[in-house]
């Protein structure tokens, strides 16, 4: 009876549940959900029938070997009851939020991805597949945000793959929303693999160094660090020069920190990644920022020779950045149809104009008009940096008109 009670209780989630606002999950996050509750269902279902028809025997004649088979079926069902719960649990906190006094900043931030989303994949040369549902973001404690990817296997779920992506924020990102540029950096990992970028993108990367003449250990460890460095760079394109801003905010630190090497770490020493993200917007046509943070760059970290940065790293890196730069940002993949990624994703002195007077309508509070949502991260740091309006009201009218829009 329990289990099959709990088989019961480990129900499919219901459209409306957690609410019926613009921010609830949508139908086609509660589908994809649903499907893979369904298949987790018919196992403990399964076993449930087993339970019951082992109990039903022991009753009958209840001797050892009856008893011990029915109490090991028991066991087995309960562990899946266990399995299938803690699945059922990880969703059922995520859509919770929605209902929560956090559900307009989380459906800020699912609108921005959609934006990113929208913007790709019109941007690309020929038609490809919509990938569907969009990404999902939910708040978790902790300093770093990050991304959990369609389609691959996530301990949380047992090892199951995971049905949409998900993005992770901390709550210190979602109360001070010009440092959100970690929204387009975590959406960026998506869209490289939802492209079909995930091996293109590294082998650009080592086809170009070795044309370039990098020695082959260099090759790797740039190689090594391909995603996170397609992350910046597409969130840059996405976002505009606030973004470096944005990244500076959170690796900009002890010079221990920022100058030491992880051997293993997906991610560039922060030296090296600053340089790259300044690196996109010189090529960009934003010389003027570019050498404003890299003039603060350089004053921070005068020598990067003090920490443990590999001397060959640091030799070849005055040639290695733009030749990244240029491969991932500025020469046609043929998975965005014979494109470039800056191509794809244009972002100029337009779009930078467009923030500017968004930043102005923010810090008055009037409708900033039809800037795409993925615009108006830099529109607040623009507000913010040019003294336009308190944190306070910049954040309230950031949340506010993308909660209505």
């Amino acid at each position: 009876m329990n289990v099959t009670r709990h088989a019961a209780a480990l129900r499919p989630f219901r459209e409306g549940e957690f609410g019926n606002g613009a921010a609830a999950p949508t139908a086609g996050h509660l589908q994809a959900v649903n499907a893979l509750l369904r298949q987790l269902r018919a196992e403990l279902l399964r076993q449930s029938e087993q339970v019951r028809e082992l109990a039903r025997a022991a009753e009958a004649r209840p001797v050892t070997g009856r008893l011990q088979r029915l109490l090991t079926a028991k066991e087995r069902a309960h562990d899946w009851v266990r399995e299938v719960e803690r699945i059922w649990d990880f969703y059922f906190e995520l859509f919770g939020q929605r209902q929560s006094v956090f559900a307009d900043a989380l459906l800020s931030c699912d609108r921005i991805a959609l934006s990113c989303y929208q913007a790709a994949y019109l941007g690309v040369g020929e038609a490809k597949p919509l990938p569907a549902p969009p990404p999902f973001s939910f708040m978790r404690t902790g300093f770093s945000p990050a991304t959990f990817r369609r389609g691959i296997p996530l301990r949380r779920l047992g090892r199951r793959l995971n049905p949409f992506p998900l993005v992770q924020l901390p709550y210190h990102r979602l109360v001070n929303p010009w440092t959100l540029g970690a929204v387009l950096h975590e959406v960026s990992h998506n869209l490289q693999s939802d492209l079909g970028l995930d091996r293109a993108v590294p082998r650009a990367i080592a086809r170009r160094l070795l044309d370039e003449g990098c020695p082959p250990a260099v090759v790797r460890t740039w190689v090594r660090w391909n995603r996170e460095i397609y992350a910046d760079l597409c969130a840059l394109l996405l976002g505009g020069p606030a973004v470096v801003g944005s990244l500076l905010d959170v690796i900009g630190r002890a010079p221990a920190t920022v100058l030491t090497y992880s051997p293993h770490g997906p991610h560039p020493t922060p030296w090296f990644r600053a340089w790259i993200s300044i690196e996109l917007l010189r090529r960009t046509g934003f010389e003027e920022q570019a050498e404003r943070y890299g003039r603060l760059w350089a004053a921070i970290y005068p020598d990067p020779r003090a920490g443990t940065l590999p001397r060959e790293l640091l030799a070849t890196f005055q040639a290695a950045h733009p030749t990244v730069v240029d491969a991932l940002c500025f020469r046609p993949f043929p998975e965005l149809g014979r494109r470039s990624l800056a191509q794809v994703l244009p972002f100029g002195a337009k779009e930078y104009a467009m923030q500017r007077e968004a930043a102005e309508r923010l810090a008055a509070g009037t409708d900033p008009g039809i800037i795409p949502a993925r615009f108006l991260i830099g529109a607040t740091r623009s507000a913010l940096d040019r003294g336009l309006a308190r944190p306070g009201v910049i954040t309230r009218n950031f949340y506010t008109e993308l909660a209505r829009r």
